[in-house]
């Protein structure tokens, strides 16, 4: 990136930000320190969904479409609901639990706009998970559809205190209330009036189960909006700078419109989908499960603007588009997240769709979803930066005493800004440890940041293969099989070795055509001997993942070190 762009940059920042504009920023003293953030935030969730209110269409799913005023009405029949009916108070936990269907988000904006805590349950979980997950929350409500009703009625012992919504099903022995009945009964009612401050907690999203119980991270309100804000001011920047077109122009015939195609339990799709098109206006296409042929055919129908999904999910997408014939046009944007994206693949997109930019970040769930952006020819340039840091956000690369690192210098990426979570639920001492002693927030990554300010992920620091002495980044090998024509995506782990201690081991998604030999070959000249996988298992169908978009690693190593004997 020139210099003149990176100052173009913070010129429109500067601008945008400044005293007296409607993104003015302050300092101020956070829970653990000082950080920059917005004067005019709204006060509360509920506010940006009043604030939105309006006859513009808002929510599309299959047959069904509502303008945000009615979606906000049919919200405050469930807030009355919460309330009146469940005796919901402000700060009871109120979890949900069900595909991507309206009631989901109807359901979202009514529990954090009574002032209760929204618990966006991962509708993956198995019966047990689902149990832990309501009773470490302490839900006094669970909105959830047939799938998930039936994990309620097979758990061995009822969740004390917990009553449960039914969503799109009847009958079941589970359920206290079904929800289309109900509000049918309740009809058209204010949304019940409750105080709610920046300060009070909002939504628990729970990270990834990987290893061990997950950990509920709690965020309060202004966590929430500042994310939601920050991600405007990027836009804003990014829009004055020549040929980035981000929204449609006046004439196009083409209004803000996304696709829904991720998880709404999984921060990026919550937050940069959901939320984020309530300030923007922006309608949003709903689907219940992913499938890229239908998205195509949203895409098509609903002239749909923008993009956002990990790098598989675009993955399937640009291949879709170059094989289906839809017309995809309208496209303008095809964001990424929750994955590194292979470098290719942003080529890729820019040979796919006509007029889309490419672009990706790096965030957390910790961070609210927020943390660097990087757009069009500036990530074409630069495709295995997650971009530099948003206006609210600052970073930090430490080594292992926490020294603060020069540009340019491996170690660990710390983060803070006024989007962090306030705790991990029911844990201080993970929280404590999560944090170093000056406030700023321990990510895990291996990071470096560039002379312009370019991060770049290099590796999560426990992420590494010890073969013979010699540390191996997995995800330098992974982004070296990745760049194969024909391997989709890679997974590397760790094998016991007896001579070495480690070898190295691969799980690869390739085509049909892919040959082993012919990748080896391919190997020598983009890594070192030593890096190059001894064990390959390859699949023809996606890797397995978390329901937050990890791969699920462990799974996969213990695969081959069964098939192979090792175990």
């Amino acid at each position: 990136m020139s210099d003149s762009l990176v100052q173009q940059r913070l010129d429109a920042f500067a601008r945008i930000t400044a005293v007296g504009e409607p993104y003015e920023l302050v300092d101020r003293e956070d829970i653990r320190g000082p950080v920059q953030t917005f004067v005019n935030a709204p006060t509360s969730l509920r506010q940006v969904y009043e604030d939105a209110a309006s006859d513009v269409e808002f929510v599309v799913a299959e047959n069904q479409r509502w303008t945000f005023a009615e979606f906000w009405n049919d919200a405050a029949t469930i807030g009355h609901l919460l309330v009146h009916d469940l005796g919901v108070r402000k700060g009871d936990r109120v979890a949900i639990s069900m595909r991507n269907y309206p009631e989901w988000m109807l359901a979202f904006t009514a529990a954090t706009s009574v002032g209760a805590i929204a618990v966006a349950m991962n509708s993956l979980w198995n019966a047990d998970e689902m149990a832990y997950g309501l009773t470490d929350s302490g839900a006094k409500v669970l909105f959830a559809d047939a799938e998930r009703l039936a994990l309620v009625e097979s758990m061995a012992e009822p969740i004390e205190g917990l009553q449960v919504v039914a969503v799109r099903h009847t009958g079941s022995p589970a359920a206290d209330v079904e929800l289309a009945v109900r509000m049918a009964e309740i009809g058209s009612v204010p949304m019940p009036e409750v105080d709610i401050a920046p300060t009070d907690s909002a939504l628990i999203l729970y990270t990834s189960g990987s290893t061990g119980h997950p950990k509920g991270v709690l965020s309060n309100h202004h966590n929430v909006i500042v994310a939601l804000m920050a991600w405007e001011v990027e836009y804003g920047a990014l829009t004055e700078r020549p040929g980035n077109i981000v929204a449609p122009e006046e004439g196009s015939g083409l209004v803000p419109a996304s696709l829904l195609g991720i998880p709404l339990f999984h921060v990026l799709g919550l937050h940069a989908v959901f939320l984020a098109s309530f300030r923007g206006q922006r309608k949003l296409v709903a689907m219940y499960k992913w499938d890229a042929s239908v998205a195509a055919e949203l895409i098509e129908r609903e002239r749909i603007v923008t993009f956002t999904g990990p790098p598989a999910v675009s993955g399937d997408l640009v291949r879709v588009a170059q094989s289906e014939g839809r017309d995809l046009s309208s496209l303008l944007s095809v964001g990424g997240g929750g994955a590194a994206r292979p470098p290719e693949q942003v080529g890729q997109i820019d040979d796919a769709f006509e007029k889309a930019l490419p672009n990706t970040g790096w965030g957390m769930t910790e961070t609210n979803a927020i943390g660097t952006i990087i757009f069009g020819a500036e990530y074409s340039e630069r495709p295995l930066s997650s971009g530099p840091a948003l206006c609210v956000i600052d970073l930090r690369v430490v080594d292992d005493n926490g020294n603060e690192l020069q540009s340019g210098e491996r170690g660990e990426l710390q983060v803070r800004g006024p989007s962090m979570f306030r705790e991990y639920w029911n844990k201080p001492e993970a929280t404590a440890d999560s944090f170093a002693e000056d406030g700023w927030f321990k990510t895990g990554d291996v990071a470096y940041i560039d002379t312009d300010g370019h991060l770049f992920i290099v590796d999560r620091i426990k992420d590494l293969i010890i073969r013979g002495g010699e540390n191996i980044g997995c995800g330098g090998v992974e982004a070296a099989l990745s760049s194969h024509p024909k391997v989709i995506e890679a997974a590397v782990y760790s094998v016991p070795d007896d001579r070495l201690g480690e070898e190295v081991g691969t799980t690869m998604y390739v085509t049909e055509d892919f040959d082993e030999t012919e990748l080896r070959e391919y190997l020598v000249n983009h890594l070192a001997k030593y890096e190059i996988p001894r064990y390959v298992t390859t699949m023809t169908e996606p890797l397995p993942r978390t329901g937050s978009g990890k791969l699920l690693k462990r799974q996969l190593r213990d695969d081959t070190i069964t098939e192979l004997g090792l175990g």
